[in-house]
C-alpha cells in the first residue's frame, strides 16, 4: 500500500521531457512551411501529444495498451500529404517509436506481381527495405479489386496485415489516398481498418491558400509577382479548381513552372539587350494570363 502511495507521488517534468524529444522543431516546420491545413496540423499535434504521455506513461511502469501508431492520409492529391508524412516519422523517430526514421513511399506497381508467386517476394522486399521507418502506401485502395479473381493485390495486403500486427515496434504503415475510395477500402477488410487507428483528413485548399503557396514556391525559386498578378493568380486558382484532374498545390506548381517559361520567352522576344535584376525574377500578369484556362477555358 505504502508503495503504491510513493509511487503516485513519483514526479515528472513534462515540459522538459517534451524538450528532450525536440519535436517542437517539426511541429514548428510543419505550421512554417505548410499553408492552411489547419485540422491536419492540430490532429499531429494530438498524436504527438498522446505518444509523448504514453512514453512517460513507459517510464514509470504504467501498463496500458501500445497506442495504435498506422495511420489514413485521406484527401486530394497535391495536399500536402507525403510531406506530412515525412514530418509525422520525423517525430516518429525523435520519440523513440521507429529505429531509423525514414520513409518509403510506393504504390501498388511496387508490392503486387504480375503472375503467381511474384506478389509476396515483392511485398516483402519492399517491408525490408521500410523496416525501422515508414511505410507511405499513395492510392493505396486500387491493392483490392474485387472483381477481379486474377489479382494479387490481397495477398499483399495479407502480408501487410501480418507485418502490421506482428512487428509493430518495427514499422509504422500510413496508407493514403482519396477520402471515399479509401473509407471503401476500410470497409472491404475489417482487418485492416482495426489496425489502422489514426485517421488524418487533408481538406483542399481555398484559392487565396493556394496563392499564398504560388508565392511561396516563387520565393524559394527567386522569383516575385508584379503587383497586378496577385489578382489574376488568384484568379486562375478559382478556375483551375472547377477543371477535371486538380490537384490543389501540384496544379499551382505547374502553374508557376509555364509562367516562368513565358516570362522567359516574353524577355527573348523583347528584343532588349539589357536587362535588370527584376527583369528577370518578376512573373508578370500576361505570363499567367496565357494560359489555356484564359485563352481557351480550357486546361
Amino acid at each position: 500500500m505504502n508503495s503504491n502511495k510513493s509511487s503516485d507521488n513519483t514526479l515528472v517534468n513534462l515540459q522538459e521531457e517534451y524538450d528532450k524529444t525536440h519535436i517542437q522543431e517539426i511541429i514548428d516546420e510543419i505550421e512554417r512551411e505548410l499553408i492552411g491545413l489547419k485540422p491536419v496540423k492540430t490532429r499531429i499535434r494530438e498524436i504527438a501529444a498522446l505518444l509523448l504521455i504514453d512514453k512517460l506513461r513507459n517510464q514509470l511502469n504504467l501498463v496500458s495498451g501500445s497506442p495504435g501508431l498506422h495511420m489514413s492520409f485521406t484527401g486530394s492529391p497535391g495536399t500536402g500529404k507525403t510531406t506530412v508524412a515525412m514530418k509525422m516519422a520525423d517525430i516518429l523517430y525523435r520519440l523513440g517509436y521507429i529505429k531509423k526514421g525514414h520513409l518509403l513511399t510506393v504504390t501498388r506497381d511496387d508490392l503486387v506481381g504480375q503472375y503467381i508467386g511474384h506478389t509476396a517476394p515483392k511485398t516483402k522486399e519492399v517491408l525490408k527495405q521500410a523496416m525501422g521507418g515508414v511505410l507511405f502506401i499513395d492510392e493505396a485502395y486500387y491493392l483490392y479489386k474485387p472483381d477481379n479473381e486474377r489479382d494479387y493485390g490481397s495477398e499483399a495486403i495479407e502480408i501487410l496485415l501480418q507485418v502490421m500486427e506482428n512487428q509493430r515496434d518495427d514499422l509504422v504503415v500510413i496508407f493514403a489516398g482519396y477520402k471515399n475510395k479509401m473509407d471503401k477500402f476500410y470497409e472491404s477488410n475489417p482487418g485492416l481498418s482495426s489496425r489502422v487507428t489514426n485517421h488524418v483528413d487533408f481538406p483542399d485548399y481555398t484559392p487565396e491558400e493556394l496563392l499564398q503557396i504560388a508565392k511561396l514556391m516563387l520565393e524559394e525559386q527567386q522569383y516575385q509577382f508584379s503587383e497586378d498578378a496577385d489578382s489574376v493568380l488568384l484568379e486562375y486558382a478559382e478556375r483551375r479548381m472547377q477543371q477535371p484532374h486538380f490537384a490543389n498545390a501540384r496544379s499551382i506548381r505547374n502553374a508557376i513552372d509555364r509562367a516562368r517559361m513565358r516570362q522567359a520567352n516574353r524577355i527573348f522576344q523583347s528584343g532588349d539587350d539589357i536587362l535588370t535584376k527584376n527583369d528577370l525574377v518578376t512573373i508578370k500578369s500576361e505570363d499567367i494570363l496565357q494560359s489555356r484556362l484564359f485563352t481557351q477555358e480550357v486546361e
